[in-house]
């Protein structure tokens, strides 16, 4: 049986997806977060309100995520905590 994601991990995995197609729309978003659409909802919430991320509107009314910089730091500290978990083996 697959476990269940932790907050954090789902976190990051928004995250990492902003980051890695530049200007997402929120369907595929959440297509890639693997969620809910109430719990992307609350996740994508969170997250603006918080700075991580910022919703974009252009003059189409097209919508679009991009990661602040705030964002990204929290991507490069995830990625030493995981170093380190990774190097003690656990």
């Amino acid at each position: 049986m697959a476990r269940k994601r932790e907050r954090l991990e789902i976190i990051k995995d928004i995250l990492r997806s902003i980051r890695e197609n530049r200007n997402i729309k929120p369907t595929r978003l959440l297509y890639a977060s693997n969620l809910s659409p109430q719990m992307f909802k609350e996740y994508i919430n969170e997250l603006i309100t918080k700075d991580f991320i910022r919703l974009d509107v252009n003059k189409k009314e097209k919508k679009t995520f991009s990661l602040t910089n705030k964002g990204n730091e929290f991507l490069e500290e995830y990625r030493v905590i995981e170093n380190f978990v990774e190097n003690f083996g656990l």
